[in-house]
């Protein structure tokens, strides 16, 4: 048996699997090297995780995780699975748990539309080609994060319509300042600013909101996905924000002149078909 996670930044989905039937399954808080020290995901997985998943030494741990784009962030991530669990371990960036979850063997585009963004050119098995995602400050277009940071910073300079600035206040029973504080003093902003995009969600008969999250894909589509030129392939989507805002998300596609050919939740079905058909 083996255990397969796919990591956010926001939630971690733990399968212990035998081939590809699910023994046990679980969710943590999100894990990621790049904002959490190698104590502080130890701690998390320790107290987080049930204890079914510690009963013994597993065939091997497949970690799909953000923030795990580098051998260095990888490498801690590694030393913290090893140290809790004694099994070997193989640890991924999340955007190659979102191409094998998406496609498993078949090659084509593969997007994630989460807390953060990200997108790749995949050949069935790895990545071969990827623009740069650049992170909630530089990039993120058509995250939770990109959203949320939008919106507070038009509520917070007054370009937000006022009713809508004021209903945000008093849902959320916070000040300017308190805000501010939430973003520039908290150890994963990207996660916070994510959490506000529900907010736009519950308001989309409102324009603002409507059209905030409609450019932000436009922009997802124009600054990540137009860089791979002409694609046969459709595209395969996986990650909250997509599910949450699926029709603004396939107009936008459909204007921009993208096929999007799924969206889904979670890449995890598909990681268990992958490694079940390794040899």
């Amino acid at each position: 048996m083996k255990i397969i996670a796919e990591s956010s930044s926001t939630r971690t989905d733990w399968t212990l699997v035998d081939g590809d039937e699910i023994v046990e399954h679980a969710y943590t808080t999100g894990l990621n090297p790049y904002f959490q020290s190698r104590r502080e995901i130890s701690h998390s997985i320790r107290l987080e995780l049930p204890e079914p998943f510690f009963k013994r030494r597993w065939e091997h741990i497949f970690f799909y995780g953000a923030g795990c784009a580098n051998s260095e962030k990888c490498k801690v991530m590694e030393m913290s699975l090893v140290a809790q669990f004694k099994t070997p371990v193989s640890v991924y960036s999340d955007l190659l748990g979102a191409a094998r979850g998406l496609l498993v063997r078949e090659p084509g585009l593969a997007c994630i539309l989460g807390t953060g963004s990200n997108s790749c050119l995949y050949n069935g098995c790895e990545i071969v080609r990827n623009v740069p995602p650049l992170g909630y400050i530089l990039g993120d277009e058509g995250s939770g994060a990109y959203m949320g940071r939008k919106m507070i910073a038009d509520m917070l300079k007054g370009i937000a319509p006022r009713e809508l600035t004021e209903t945000f206040f008093e849902k959320f029973a916070v000040t300017p300042n308190m805000l501010l504080d939430n973003v520039y003093t908290n150890s994963l902003p990207a996660r916070t600013l994510s959490s506000y995009s529900a907010f736009l969600r519950d308001h989309l008969d409102k324009p603002y909101c409507y059209q905030l999250v409609y450019r932000s894909f436009i922009d997802f589509f124009e600054r990540n996905i137009a860089a791979y030129g002409t694609v046969s392939t459709p595209l395969a989507c996986v990650g909250s924000i997509g599910v949450s805002f699926k029709p603004i998300l396939l107009k936008a596609a459909n204007d921009f002149g993208v096929q999007i050919a799924k969206i889904e939740r979670s890449s995890m079905p598909g990681l268990i078909k992958f490694h079940a058909s390794e040899k």
